[in-house]
């Protein structure tokens, strides 16, 4: 209505790349971090990559005075790595894991083991209720071979799934993260098209900081430059998005990212650009319009182009649990060999024959190595095909009903 008093809240989300043991001079940059959250007084603070509950209790130990309401998300081995700071109180939270996340052998990236997840944070501020979302999807690692894009494309579709169930009840929907996708991906528009959600940078009134946004730029000390060879500018894959859901109205007044170096350091606080914005949200006198598509007209054609994907993906996940499961039954058979030429030698001791002990014995170990590493893929692998087929039949299911319901 006119006349309404309008609500600016600031919002500062950071991949805080804050792996213990692992990512350099960390306990300098955690600190550096808190610093600056305690200097500029955000209302609300996501942070991703926190994988160290230690340094999330440093965190909280030196913002309580300004934040004293915060969440820890936690999952997987290592965790999920999320967490939240808030100046008002948390009313509820709650965790979705990724039902898909990655390879477990893929040692050198390790995405398996950190329980990939959407956290939500329940909020009420001056009588408007705002569901919060942070997350933090599967890594890219190459653009021209991306083997993961089906696992995130699944990530990007739960995530949407996600929001769209626990929203109805939400005035204002936030979300921000590290979503590892370009804002041209398939999986960006699917989960704005299919959530509605609005990008803080697009729709900004004023933007300072690096050019188009960037967040994993080349000057930054702590990035892999080969990998951002094709990007000059370097990518944008950090995201603040939002939402308005029941009578009110949503503007981003103003978005910035930290540019480089930490004030008066020789180190950034991150691999990854800090994105802070300041939003307006305003009552209006009628309901806002909530439906599916308002952020991407042409939904079915995103929605078609994911399908696609995600059935490379199953085709591909298919093949691995055929190959693995092969091998599985060729260990099988040769453990039965085994037994069979063990019984014999047995059988020839009266004749006089050596037992060779050693040889059976260092067989038999490879054998069972190979079958228990082979049967434990082959389950993977077949858990990843019914996930993949899951998406797909949803998708397909969510196509439908948008050429029938355009």
């Amino acid at each position: 209505m006119e006349g309404e008093p309008t609500l600016q809240l600031r919002v500062f989300d950071l991949n805080c790349w804050a792996i213990r043991y692992l990512s350099k001079r960390r306990q300098e940059r955690v600190r550096l971090i808190g610093d600056m959250l305690r200097q500029e007084g955000f209302d609300l603070v996501l942070l991703q990559e926190v994988w160290s509950e230690r340094d999330y209790s440093d965190l909280k130990a030196k913002l309580g005075g300004c934040y004293p309401f915060s969440h820890y998300f936690r999952s997987g081995v290592i965790g999920s790595g999320l967490c939240v700071f808030s100046r008002f109180p948390i009313l509820d939270t709650l965790l979705y894991q990724y039902s898909l996340n990655g390879y477990p052998y893929m040692l050198q990236h390790g995405d398996w083991f950190c329980g990939k997840s959407v956290g939500l944070v329940v909020i009420k501020i001056s009588g408007i209720v705002f569901n919060v979302y942070v997350t933090h999807l599967h890594a890219e690692y190459c653009r021209e071979k991306d083997a993961y894009l089906p696992h995130r494309l699944v990530q990007a579709w739960e995530l949407a799934q996600f929001i769209r169930h626990t929203s109805k009840a939400a005035d204002v929907v936030l979300l921000g993260g590290d979503l590892n996708m370009h804002p041209e991906d398939v999986g960006i528009r699917l989960l704005r098209g299919w959530t509605g959600l609005r990008d803080a940078f697009a729709e900004a009134t004023r933007f300072e900081g690096c050019e188009d946004g960037c967040t994993l730029i080349p000057n930054n000390c702590f990035t892999v430059k080969t990998e951002l060879l094709p990007f000059p500018l370097g990518i944008r894959i950090d995201y603040i998005l939002y939402k308005a859901v029941s009578s009110f109205t949503v503007k981003c007044e103003e978005l910035k990212t930290t540019m480089g170096t930490a004030p008066g350091m020789d180190i950034p606080f991150s691999d990854h650009e800090a994105v802070m914005a300041t939003l307006h949200i305003r009552r209006q006198g009628q309901a806002a319009d909530s439906n599916l598509g308002t952020a991407e007209p042409m939904l079915a054609d995103v929605v078609t182009e994911a399908r696609t994907e995600v059935g490379v993906g199953l085709r591909a996940a298919q093949r691995q649990r055929y190959s693995t499961g092969r091998m599985a039954v060729l260990a099988l058979l040769l453990l039965l060999l085994q037994a069979a030429a063990a019984l014999g030698t047995l059988a020839g001791l009266a004749a006089g024959q050596p037992f060779p002990k050693l040889s059976f014995s260092l067989l038999a170990f490879f054998a069972i190595g190979i079958l228990l590493l082979a049967t434990g893929l082959h389950l993977f692998h077949t858990i990843e095909v019914k996930m993949l087929q899951g998406t797909e039949e949803q998708l397909r299911m969510a196509l439908r009903a948008l050429q029938e319901h355009p």
